[in-house]
């Protein structure tokens, strides 16, 4: 629909009637006129010709029409479309996935086979990435160092196509659980308060980097974030092969004593995961814990009209100089007799 921006602007339409009802009439002088450029001398039917068009109906009505819509254009008419729902993000959700050396082994299984423990991962963080509307996500992959994949945006389509691509050693074959936390913290203490949250997740323990996992703790909740940690090694997992099932001693500098105590500093949760089935419900649990959205918002797209009657306003005014420059040119009574 259409809508007045400054409606109040309307208020002064009636201002020529006004003037013309409060203010006396201009006095004139009778006499001849003198006409240019055709002839000098006196000319009374032509200047009567001319009085009769500035004065006529039609003048009139076009001088109005152009002050209605420049009174109309400066009430700033704009065209507003359908309210449009737009979500308000409840997060700023950085990820931090442990690409090491040890996230190669094949003890999980995807589809009934054998894969690696970043294949699975990669497939069950990408459709919770995917699920995300309206949050800001970040992606961190780390392992003898931190990187910062995916700077926080709405575009969480790009976020799980670059953990797709994510690959073994991509930043070294050690882990540097530390270095991740405070990676991720100085990434989010730069957005608002309220909703900074860090998911890492890692099979092994703390082999690399400066920064202490318990010191790079404080520093989240100094920065006001929480963080949620999944450890994804340790302990037994039965993986079927062409000898039947056989046991697999998961990586053994595997340390989920320090991942729950980081999780209980900063005020998230520790999840162990030994399958597939097991993170995908924690993953659910995530979203149950740190729901999407909290509220939402509507907007209605806006686009100015205000130049359509400006411009009709400009063309009519127009007309009008060159139906006046048509007209003759009348003289005062005493120059025309000086010139005779």
């Amino acid at each position: 629909m259409i809508t007045l921006d400054w409606p109040w602007i309307l208020l002064v339409l009636p201002f020529p009637w006004l003037v013309r009802w409060l203010l006396p009439p201009a006095r004139t002088e009778g006499g001849p006129a003198l006409c240019f450029p055709i002839r000098v001398g006196v000319a009374p039917e032509i200047g009567a010709s001319s009085q009769a068009f500035l004065g006529s109906r039609w003048h009139q009505l076009i001088a109005l029409l152009v002050w209605g819509l420049l009174v109309l254009a400066a009430a700033r008419p704009q065209w507003v479309g359908e309210p449009i729902p737009m979500p308000l993000a409840g997060r700023d959700l950085m990820l931090a996935i442990d690409v090491s050396g040890s996230m190669e082994q094949e003890d999980y299984e995807l589809d009934g086979r054998p894969v690696s423990r970043l294949a699975v991962v990669q497939a069950v963080a990408s459709a919770f990435i995917e699920r995300r509307a309206g949050d800001r996500l970040g992606l961190i992959l780390f392992g003898t160092r931190a990187y910062l994949q995916t700077p926080l945006t709405f575009d969480g389509t790009t976020v799980a196509a670059m953990l797709r691509e994510a690959a073994i050693g991509l930043a070294g074959r050690e882990t540097a659980i530390g270095d991740a936390i405070g990676l991720a913290v100085k990434r989010l203490r730069e957005q608002p308060e309220g909703q900074r949250v860090l998911i890492l997740l890692t099979d092994g323990a703390n082999t690399a980097g400066v920064l202490d996992p318990l010191e790079a703790a404080e520093l989240a909740v100094q920065a006001g974030v929480r963080v949620y940690t999944i450890g994804i090694g340790g302990g037994e997992l039965g993986v079927r092969s062409l000898f039947g099932m056989r046991l697999l001693r998961q990586a053994s500098d595997f340390d989920p004593a320090t991942l729950e105590r980081i999780a209980v500093i900063t005020g998230g949760r520790y999840f162990a995961v030994g399958s597939r089935q097991e993170l995908e419900s924690v993953y659910a649990e995530l979203d149950r814990l740190e729901p999407s959205k909290r509220e939402q918002r509507l907007y209605r797209p806006q686009r100015a009209l205000f130049v359509w009657p400006a411009a009709l306003a400009l063309i009519l005014s127009l007309l009008l100089v060159v139906l006046h420059q048509g007209s003759p040119i009348r003289l005062p009574r005493a120059i025309t007799n000086r010139l005779h």
